[in-house]
């Protein structure tokens, strides 16, 4: 590694007046990733900024006056996945930071640093090949290994984006709250967060260098409404998601009167299906409604020579998402592995 100097910020805006004053600097939350980009010298810093030691950003807690749950950015995978209020209200989420990765990851992994990391393409990964999101012209994963990459807006750069917790947040329809370094807020819906490829290739969200990311809110969720997060793993172990689908659905009787299907693992941003929400709302939920949205959801998929597999994968983990989030999945196919 190169070497860099090191500070431990106290307050969010002091993190941020920190980074505002060099460009070179960097946020250390976790760690996990920012571990992984200076070993594998894609990143040179010459200040790392330690914000793991804000507690006001380890709060998770429930708004009096809305039920909205309110997510500090450095909260862990294991405080998420161990919090009665966010089982109750918001199960998507204790699934998702429950089946992450390892328990010595999720107990030092934060939500913040999980929406903001990198991409794991091993083209991006490696130091030897200058693709676009290093400042080249050409994405190596389209002529080459893509079995892992996107089958969705992938011709600019087949990435996918790495944030499991992004899924079930963007179904939920979060939002995020920023600070710069003069203590102002901003707050955006997590939908705008991020940045697709054709828009910024280098970049994978919105923040500016003098920002940090605070807050993550949840809106409460209505009593008839039900949700769900499922992934599909080689061996369902820790390994990354070959594909990822939270699903919302917002009943009235047995009528689904609103929806919300967003796909992970499979574009460059987490993508939000509006064509099986369509096909969806206003129905009853069966297996012929679910099989349906699923089939609804991979018609525009333009898949690359190698990852072809992921369109009838994700066909059928929709099918079994709509179905778990309605009740009606049997206990033989909970478990989904190839």
């Amino acid at each position: 590694m190169h070497r860099f100097a090191y500070m431990q910020a106290q307050t969010p805006a002091a993190a941020a007046a920190a980074l505002a004053t060099n460009p070179n600097a960097m946020l250390k939350a976790g760690g996990v990733d920012l571990l992984d980009l200076l070993k594998e010298h894609l990143v040179t810093p010459t200040l790392i900024v330690d914000i793991s030691q804000i507690k006001e950003l380890r709060e998770v807690t429930i708004d009096s006056a809305n039920g909205a749950l309110r997510i500090g950015a450095l909260t862990t995978f294991a405080q998420i996945a161990t919090h009665a209020d966010v089982q109750k209200g918001w199960p998507a989420l204790t699934q998702v930071a429950t089946g992450a990765a390892t328990p010595q990851i999720r107990n030092l992994a934060t939500i913040g640093g999980n929406l903001c990391q990198r991409p794991r393409c091993w083209y991006f990964r490696q130091e030897d090949y200058l693709c676009r999101k290093k400042g080249g012209t050409r994405c190596f994963a389209l002529e080459g290994e893509n079995r892992y990459h996107s089958i969705f807006a992938n011709q600019t750069c087949a990435s996918t984006h790495p944030s499991a917790v992004a899924v079930p947040l963007l179904a939920y329809d979060a939002t995020v709250q920023m600070m710069n370094k003069d203590g102002k807020e901003r707050t955006l819906p997590l939908a705008d967060f991020f940045l697709t490829p054709e828009r910024e290739v280098r970049r994978e969200h919105v923040l500016a260098q003098d920002e940090i990311l605070t807050t993550i809110s949840v809106p409460s969720l209505p009593q008839e409404a039900n949700s769900t997060y499922v992934n599909l793993k080689h061996k369902q172990s820790f390994d990354w998601p070959l594909v990822e689908v939270a699903v919302v659905l917002y009943l009235a009787g047995s009528t689904i009167r609103d929806a919300r299907v967003v796909l992970g693992s499979v574009a460059p941003v987490p993508l939000r299906s509006a064509a099986a929400e369509k096909v969806l709302i206003g129905h009853s939920v069966s297996e012929e409604t679910a099989t349906h949205a699923g089939k609804a959801a991979v018609a525009g998929a333009t898949p690359l020579t190698h990852n072809g597999y992921k369109v009838p994968l994700l066909t059928e983990l929709i099918r079994r998402a709509v179905l778990k989030a309605a009740g009606q999945l049997p206990p033989t196919e909970e478990v989904m592995a190839i």
